[in-house]
């Protein structure tokens, strides 16, 4: 097992192999042989003794294997560290960190990064999550021509969590039928797993030094509550490109109770916002701020539905009004059609307004409170 604290090297210029602009708009890095990509997996890990052995075991099938898996055991007193060894992972310790999951991963790439060059690429995912078997190999395969400069995965639900972990399931299974229909084109590449050019990832580094990106001089920005959105937007405004391509799939945690939902989308949706307001207004933040528009926009169009249908039955029975109608049976069927991979038992739930009110509902006053505490600025909680 190794322990970090020995001074890191400076990351230097990745001179011959620094990025190049291009033509078309974008930054391209060295094209690589797919032969001599190298792989490393970073696998921040926080009492993860439940799930290190899944997650170990979805690398060792990779049909691509990575050439080393790393798990970075942040402040663990379970035996985390210990199964992680089990099934041959190297393990690192933090050391006094208090930055979460981007300190831990920022501790280890300051040590790492400096000897890395185009031919390596960084696998960062969560301890939760499971890689498909051709995750890896499909994600070096469009990394390697250089036009790219991270790879994240599309991710569908593990099992567990009741009723909670159902509506969540159905949820990623829409997301992942949106990224498939926008042909890869996320907007976020999610913490649950996503390789990164090693190149790009010093370029994001040298531009915080310099002061053209927010953040210390480190890959992850350590104020932030949502670290993997801030890094997209990082790379996006160094005019790399990104994909997340239907075959980079993977499954990953659930929440098990509505409280620790609700604490999880509260950070992302305040997290995204800060990540703006850092960023400002720019050409890479103008759809984000849009889906933010809409966001807001879609909270007072599901409480106005709510308020006129909970006065129309006290003031006398209920009305159906054919504006509300109209609304109603588009909501179904898009509930519907959406989740259609899930199989015709979700499909049939979905149909039913009241149930997959419930969840939308829910979400929405997470996002409502989310905006509250950004503009008050209050207190951000992890």
């Amino acid at each position: 097992m190794r322990r970090l604290g020995a001074k890191p090297r400076a990351y230097g210029d990745p001179g011959r192999h620094r990025a190049s602009s291009r033509a078309g708009g974008g930054l391209d890095l060295p094209s690589v042989d797919i032969s001599e990509m190298r792989v490393i997996v970073l696998v921040p890990a926080h009492n993860e003794e439940d799930q290190i052995a899944e997650t170990i075991q979805s690398l060792h099938l990779q049909q691509r294997k990575p050439d080393k898996i790393m798990v970075i055991a942040d402040n663990c007193t379970d035996a985390t560290e210990e199964i992680a060894r089990t099934y041959g992972a190297e393990v690192i310790r933090t050391v006094g960190n208090r930055h979460k999951k981007a300190g831990a991963l920022n501790q280890v790439l300051e040590v790492l990064l400096p000897d890395l060059d185009s031919r390596h690429a960084v696998l960062v995912m969560d301890a939760d999550s499971a890689l498909h078997p051709g995750f890896i190999h499909n994600a070096v395969v469009r990394l390697a021509p250089g036009k790219l400069a991270a790879i994240g995965g599309t991710f569908t639900g593990k099992p567990g969590g009741g009723l909670v972990g159902m509506f969540q399931r159905n949820e990623y299974a829409r997301y992942a039928r949106d990224v498939r229909r926008l042909q890869g084109k996320a907007l976020v590449l999610t913490g649950t797993a996503t390789l990164f050019r090693a190149l790009a990832l010093k370029e994001v580094v040298s531009a915080r030094r310099a002061g053209g990106l927010p953040g210390r001089d480190q890959v992850y920005d350590v104020r932030v509550l949502t670290e993997d959105n801030e890094l997209t937007l990082a790379l996006l405004h160094l005019r790399f490109r990104i994909l997340c391509p239907a075959e980079c799939t993977l499954t990953t945690e659930v929440m098990e109770t509505w409280a620790d939902l609700f604490k999880q989308r509260l950070r992302w949706k305040r997290g995204a916002l800060e990540n703006l307001m850092d960023y400002g207004w720019t050409r890479v933040t103008l759809p984000y701020w849009g889906r933010q528009l809409l966001s807001l926009v879609g909270i007072i169009v599901i409480f106005a539905y709510l308020a006129a249908t909970t006065w129309s039955i006290v003031a006398g029975g209920l009305v159906i009004h054919p504006l509300w109608l109209a609304i109603t049976v588009i909501f179904v069927i898009e509930r519907i059609v959406t989740v259609s991979s899930r199989g015709p038992k979700q499909m049939a739930i979905a149909g039913l307004l009241f149930v997959e009110m419930v969840f939308d509902v829910f979400l929405q006053i997470a996002q409502a409170k989310a905006f509250w505490d950004a503009a008050w600025r209050r207190e951000r909680k992890w």
